[in-house]
């Protein structure tokens, strides 16, 4: 599947799907790791408490077939969700703000794995800039457009104080950055055309937090 079809494929894929849709992934790559062949809609259903109709329904937006009383082969699976979900692709990324989060992220290595590498972090604290993290360098914010030319990132990952994320946003936008993967609370606005992904590790909190109360 060519770059354009997988585009064209995802702008008309509901974001819950695609949401739900590297649960599967997850849940073929340990039975895989079990030495498991085949994989049916009711055996995910189980390991993911999501109903086996839904997951079906999902699975109808990527290229595979399921067989009769058997399921999905586990290993096409795999190899169609990874694509799919651009996880094959290897997008380059700059994080913005080595905070605690910030430099969390720079050392998860995981994310290689889900295709994407960032190559670069940003910060303004002088104790910082000039080392690395995971072999990440740290570079001042005020090059960030030097950095740019020398690099092919159209990733960047927010993780600053909320008082600057529009500032850092509107500069990484002139930068050339066509999407931008928010983890701080603040509501960015960018141009038409831009990607935004809003991560908000307090909008979770908020969520688990009212669910508990109710439940206790």
């Amino acid at each position: 599947m060519n770059q354009t079809n997988v585009l064209k494929e995802q702008n008309q894929v509901p974001e819950p799907t695609l949401r739900r849709l590297p649960w599967y992934l997850s849940n073929a790559k340990l039975l895989r790791q079990q030495g498991a062949q085949y994989v049916s809609s009711t055996q995910i259903s189980k390991a993911t408490n999501i109903e086996a109709s839904q997951i079906a329904k999902d699975l109808s937006y990527v290229a595979i077939t399921g067989r009769t009383r058997v399921g999905y082969d586990v290993g096409e699976l795999i190899h169609v969700l990874e694509d799919f979900l651009g996880f094959t692709q290897g997008h380059k990324a700059f994080l913005f703000g080595v905070g605690s989060l910030g430099g969390a992220l720079l050392g998860d290595s995981g994310l290689l794995h889900f295709g994407m590498e960032i190559v670069g972090a940003f910060d303004i604290n002088p104790a910082k800039v000039g080392t690395t993290i995971n072999g990440i360098p740290i570079f001042h914010t005020n090059s960030f457009e030097e950095r740019m030319r020398d690099h092919a990132v159209n990733i960047g990952i927010l993780t600053v104080p909320i008082e600057i994320a529009q500032t850092i946003t509107d500069k990484m936008v002139a930068g050339g950055i066509k999407a931008v993967w928010n983890f701080t609370p603040f509501r960015i606005r960018v141009p038409y055309g831009i990607v935004v992904q809003n991560t908000s590790l307090y909008a979770h909190l908020a969520v688990m937090f009212n669910r508990l109360n109710a439940a206790l």
